[in-house]
């Protein structure tokens, strides 16, 4: 489940500039990424690490430009407001309006409070909101909140006096570095598109250990493949492959044996589901079947649908693909010398794992919501999104009539890890969003703990409920099926609106429910 060598493509044409020096140029070890094994965690965990050495650097080179380095992160933020930007309108003579969080010192507490309103004066504030409250960790200390209007140069010397004169810590609400535009995400479900830009035709030769390294047939063929995702654009049909014999040949050893493991191990969705893959998309021990017929497989049961992807995405990428209930697929095989292993995902995987269990309206639903609790999420959130996917939709457990089975593709598409999960060797534990996303996870090696779910309804009220309580977004989105497009919800106009949209469908149910009441009483 890991993979490396891809990088960017190119930045999104939306990106700003800021957005453009934080982008990771490569996952590969050569530019700091912790191995030559690749996982959707380690990649959220790497973006993080990057993007706050972006912005050290960025600070840097602000104060640099300055030729003030005694500048705070948040003073810094402020002077660039105050340099020319690309030929525009020079900014520090335009008022303002700014939401300050001045933390005051324990040993003064409130005393400090008209020494700051002289110094707003002085600096020719107009200050439309004031408020104090004590602090939640220290209510020994102070903080008191500020609307202002005031020009940027004249902000900026607020600030500096402040710190200097020991008056206390401001800080600009909203405006932390990361935060001055939130994450780029999606809106449509065409800009999917944009959603593979870390990758690179596929390179096998970066890692010595894997198994298709020193096979230059092999190689050539996952290019071969790969080219079909890298050309792919949304609304075009999924290109069929002509699998060769040998790859046949792998995908039968794999399938015969999960086949005879499935009744005693997987979940009932997934044995139900994959005998309709049998029937209808072509599932046999001797036909890989085709990206496009699952696809409209799945667009029938569940809503959702598959784009083809030439590797591992970054964790933000693949979740906002989820989002719009679409799953990114490889289509190439694994190299038939560990017809049981692959390091990173694979037909085999995706086809035999994720397939049938997304076929399964409840589970597609939970897959959905951590795609939409993905979109514009700090880093630090979807680190935390992504080890919760990996956790419960690649090797998640839930309970049947009693017993523990499995439905995560993880397990669902590796006999070894299959059996291994299920036996009296690893540590079960009752998921628990806030617990799983931070737990530690195994890549190299089985698992060591499992999170077993009551059923996939009751993990999805659980995740629901995190979400809400623990991962605070300044906007929520809500997902339009009828436009395929992701509307953002910032405003309580925009949530009135979607309101009024929901009361009519409540509506139009509570007539339903009435006639069927009359016709069955």
């Amino acid at each position: 489940m890991s993979a490396t060598g891809f990088k960017i493509m190119a930045s999104l044409a939306s990106a700003n500039r800021l957005e453009k020096k934080f982008a990771i140029r490569s996952y590969s070890v050569e530019h700091g990424y912790p191995s030559r094994r690749r996982s959707l965690v380690d990649d959220a965990k790497f973006e993080t690490q990057k993007n706050r050495e972006a912005v050290r650097s960025w600070i840097e080179e602000s104060r640099s430009a300055s030729q003030d380095f005694d500048l705070s992160e948040e003073e810094v933020i402020v002077a660039e407001e105050t340099r020319q930007k690309d030929g525009q309108q020079k900014t520090d003579d335009m008022l303002k309006r700014k939401n300050l969080m001045i933390a005051l010192p324990a040993n003064n507490g409130l005393d400090n409070l008209p020494r700051i309103l002289r110094l707003m004066q002085a600096t020719q504030a107009t200050i439309e909101h004031l408020e104090s409250r004590q602090n939640e960790k220290d209510r020994k200390c102070f903080d008191i909140f500020m609307s202002v209007m005031i020009t940027p140069a004249n902000l900026l010397t607020f600030m500096k006096s402040a710190r200097q004169a020991g008056l206390g810590e401001v800080s600009l609400l909203r405006e932390k570095l990361i935060s001055v535009k939130d994450p780029w995400f999606p809106r449509h479900i065409s800009d999917l598109d944009f959603c593979t830009h870390i990758m690179t035709k596929y390179e096998p030769e970066l890692d010595s250990d894997h198994p298709g390294f020193s096979d230059a047939i092999y190689r050539a063929r996952r290019l071969e493949i790969a080219n079909i995702a890298f050309d792919y654009r949304y609304g075009n049909p999924i290109p069929r492959v002509k699998y060769t014999e040998e790859e046949i040949k792998t995908w039968g050893i794999v399938y015969k044996e999960l086949l005879r493991l499935f009744p005693t191990h997987a979940c009932s969705k997934h044995i139900e589901v994959f005998k309709l893959l049998e029937q209808e998309c072509g599932y046999a021990p001797d036909n890989i079947p085709q990206l496009e017929d699952v696809s409209r497989f799945l667009k029938k049961r569940t809503g959702f649908t598959i784009r083809p992807a030439a590797g591992l995405l970054t964790a933000r990428d693949f979740l906002a693909s989820l989002a719009y209930r679409v799953f990114q697929t490889t289509q190439y095989m694994r190299h038939p010398s560990e017809p049981d292993h692959s390091p990173e995902p694979d037909c085999v995987h995706e086809l035999l794992g994720h397939i049938p269990i997304l076929a399964d309206e409840s589970f597609a639903d939970f897959s959905q919501e951590i795609g939409l609790a993905s979109l514009g999420a700090s880093d630090e959130d979807l680190e935390k999104l992504a080890t919760l996917y990996w956790f419960t939709v690649e090797f998640g457990l839930c309970r049947e009539n009693g017993q523990i089975r499995a439905y995560g593709a993880g397990l669902l598409s590796s006999f070894g890890e299959l059996k291994h999960s299920l036996s009296n060797k690893p540590e079960l534990r009752e998921f628990d969003p806030e617990k799983t996303a931070i737990q530690s996870y195994q890549d190299l090696d089985y698992q060591e703990i499992y999170f077993v779910a009551e059923s996939f309804d009751d993990a999805k009220e659980k995740f629901r409920k995190y979400v809400a309580d623990k991962l605070p977004r300044r906007f929520e989105v809500s997902y339009d099926p009828y436009t395929d497009r992701v509307h953002v919800i910032d405003s309580v106009e925009k949530m009135d609106r979607l309101v009024g949209k929901i009361s009519n469908q409540i509506e139009r149910l509570h007539s339903c429910s009435s006639k069927l009441r009359k016709i069955f009483n």
